[in-house]
């Protein structure tokens, strides 16, 4: 069903979302490897579980939001650009999508929560679901930039 086509204000509007929730959704992606590593280089266990903390807030109140709402966006674009669900590129970044979701609502935020509060047990399963979030980001990406099956 296409209700405009790609190039109309909706359209371009709904891409600017849907980047603009890219970047806050992935951020954490990039960022956070990198102060694990300097709080766990550092040896400063407080700082670590602080950090966990912290970022399992921002996961919660910002980036599992902005992951919702790239989601809505590109399901707005589906609906107002040329391409459907029966192009095997669209359904299968949709999947991959909702897998992100799953990984992060089930295995990074509880993990992350855990690790906040002194389990250090958990820290291997927030890097696991971090490393699994960055591959299922890379392959939606190929996806929708090279749309095989389109």
């Amino acid at each position: 069903m296409m209700f405009g086509t790609v190039g109309s204000t909706l359209y371009k509007l709904l891409f600017l979302g849907h980047m603009i929730a890219f970047v806050v959704a992935f951020a954490p992606s990039v960022i956070n490897p990198i102060l694990f590593a300097k709080a766990k280089g550092d040896d400063d266990q407080p700082a670590l579980l602080r950090l966990a903390g912290h970022l399992s807030s921002n996961g919660r109140q910002i980036h599992l939001p902005a992951l919702i709402l790239l989601g809505a966006f590109g399901l707005g674009m589906v609906f107002e650009g040329d391409w459907g669900f029966d192009q095997t590129w669209v359904s299968l970044a949709f999947l991959a999508w909702l897998a992100i979701c799953g990984v992060i609502t089930g295995m990074m935020l509880p993990n992350e929560r855990k690790l906040a509060a002194g389990d250090a047990a958990a820290e291997p399963f927030v890097e696991r679901a971090g490393q699994l979030t960055t591959l299922l980001l890379l392959v939606m990406l190929y996806l929708m930039i090279w749309k095989p099956g389109a």
